[in-house]
């Protein structure tokens, strides 16, 4: 880097922590917070100094926002789904069709968070905007978020893939006890990393971030090379010849098909979790969120165009055609380090909305007290990660691995789906009840 790039990057440090100092004096003066007070739309039962009190501070930037969004959204799903949404639909072409279709509502569920957030940037996420929304019967919305957060809010699917691909990279066969062993010990690796070096943990989420962003496009121009015919696929055009041939005309196909779409861009919510920790959190999201998403939505158009009928990997049987076995292996590898990035960045999340849970008073053994604390370190909730490894560490083992996959996304996505509807619906309400805010 040169000389002017460094004057550049750190005349721009010194004004984010002018600014960060200015938010904090502004924010000092309850009555100048986001005038929650002023009209009824105080979430919870702690004050905003009592809610962002606590681990390391305001630390996350625009670059850590970005890739802590990109690295939940790019996890399995792109690995994982594209094959089975080809097969629902029929065709090539009404498979990309429904993943634009993916991008157009996620961004406008996006357009949602980002108001919110902007409007109560406090951790939580849903958990705050339904509080602040739904306020009768009182703690109802509080009791039935930490119901989907703590017992169906595990990280077990991204756990399950990254065991099964590198069993697959080591040429090992998939014994049903070790997928779920290599499984537990990932989910338990990342909660103590998190837990007790907090600064090795967001490196970590972020290198693997930028990892997962060049290997997508390591398939995006992979895919443009065999569309050049300079490999051994014989007939790379066959996918595009008569796109939309053999399309599905059940409307069932479609919305299933859709549902498993929307999981493959969930994610961009990831720093409305996290907002105590962000940086200027209001200007932050606003750069954060859409530019995070809108990476992965161009990076999955263009993957998808290098679909070919596949399996759970596509990626690995995609580069078996193109390079052959010992690239398909390799990939595995890659795929499994993007698992574990996107358990990473869930886990990171997850713990915060624990530990937000834990502050409100929601009864927990052995006191609230502990579980809202950043025991040991004083620096990141070891606790609301312990609280995120039992129920994830449950369900890896519960269930067959043949099953593991489908089963988790079933349970984990249609209840969020539904929290989700009642936030958006909410935030219609408020701009009918109270269009000031």
């Amino acid at each position: 880097m040169s000389p002017a790039f460094w004057s550049r990057f750190n005349k721009q440090t010194d004004q984010d922590d002018q600014d960060d100092r200015a938010f904090q004096s502004k924010i000092s003066d309850k009555d100048q917070i986001m005038q929650v007070d002023n009209v009824d739309l105080d979430p919870g039962e702690l004050t905003f100094e009592e809610d962002i009190a606590g681990g390391m501070g305001r630390y996350l930037g625009v670059t850590s926002c970005t890739l802590l969004i990109v690295g939940k959204i790019i996890g399995t799903g792109i690995f994982s789904t594209p094959s089975s949404i080809l097969s629902s639909v029929g065709s090539v072409g009404a498979s990309l069709m429904l993943w634009v279709l993916g991008f157009l509502l996620s961004f406008c569920g996006l357009f949602i968070w980002l108001e919110f957030g902007a409007m109560i940037p406090r951790s939580g996420g849903e958990k705050v905007y339904l509080e602040a929304v739904y306020t009768k019967p009182k703690y109802l919305a509080t009791v039935i978020f930490t119901v989907n957060a703590i017992i169906l809010g595990f990280t077990a699917s991204n756990c399950i893939v990254f065991a099964s691909n590198i069993l697959v990279a080591a040429d090992q066969a998939a014994g049903s006890w070790t997928e779920r062993e290599i499984a537990v010990g990932v989910m338990i690796f990342v909660t103590l990393v998190h837990g007790l070096t907090p600064k090795t943990g967001i490196l970590l989420m972020n290198v693997l971030s930028i990892f997962k962003i060049i290997l997508l496009l390591f398939v995006v121009i992979s895919g443009w090379v065999v569309l050049s015919g300079k490999t051994r696929v014989a007939d790379p055009y066959v996918n595009f010849r008569n796109a939309f041939a053999g399309s599905s005309t059940s409307s069932n196909d479609y919305a299933t098909a859709t549902f498993k779409v929307l999981f493959a861009y969930s994610g961009w919510s990831n720093v409305n979790y996290v907002m105590n920790n962000v940086r200027n959190p209001v200007r932050t999201l606003k750069i954060a969120g859409p530019l995070g998403l809108g990476i992965c939505s161009i990076l999955y158009v263009l993957a998808n165009e290098e679909i070919d009928a596949s399996g759970v990997t596509v990626a690995a049987l995609f580069f078996q055609n193109v390079f052959g076995s010992v690239a398909e292996r390799a990939l595995s590898v890659f795929v499994a380090l993007s698992a574990l990035g996107n358990v990473m960045t869930a886990t990171f999340a997850a713990s915060r909305v624990n530990q937000e849970l834990a502050k409100e008073g929601i009864p927990l053994p052995f006191g609230n007290k502990f579980w809202a604390s950043n025991w040991p370190t004083g620096k990141s909730p070891l606790p609301g990660l312990i609280i995120h490894l039992i129920p994830s560490v449950i369900v890896i083992i519960g269930p067959p691995p043949a099953i593991a996959y489908p089963f988790i996304l079933d349970v984990e996505g249609y209840p969020q789906q539904i929290i989700n509807f009642f936030v958006v619906i909410g935030l219609f309400w408020l701009r009918w009840k109270k269009p000031d805010v």
